[in-house]
């Protein structure tokens, strides 16, 4: 069974940072895909950041330069490192995990809000 588990979200103030990990098990992690995803109240879900099991990163436009995602297969970890963060940056985050044959797995998310 996989297992997806974010943690480290916080509160934090306009201009901080704060670095969400999420942690894997149940699947092959060095062969996956991964991604942050985050959503807000009364808005849809949409894509932050990106890994591929090559090490290839992509960013939502939104927060490129100021976000990094990064990952370590040896420990079936993925982290988002926030930096510079805006309140507009509130929102819940989530960790996706997509293996090989394409099955996509989710966490329960963690809360980031930013107070201006």
């Amino acid at each position: 069974q996989v297992q997806v588990v974010e943690s480290g979200g916080g509160l934090v103030q306009n201009g901080g940072s704060l670095r969400l990990s999420c942690a894997v098990s149940g699947m092959i992690f060095s062969l996956n895909k991964m991604a942050w995803y985050r959503q807000a109240p009364g808005k849809q879900r949409e894509l932050v950041a990106t890994i591929t099991r090559f090490g290839t990163k992509d960013y939502a436009e939104s927060v490129k330069g100021r976000f990094t995602i990064s990952r370590n297969n040896a420990k079936d970890t993925v982290t988002l490192q926030m930096n510079s963060l805006k309140p507009e940056d509130t929102a819940v985050y989530y960790c996706n995990a997509v293996d090989m044959s394409g099955i996509s797995s989710w966490g329960q998310g963690t809360q980031v809000t930013v107070s201006s």
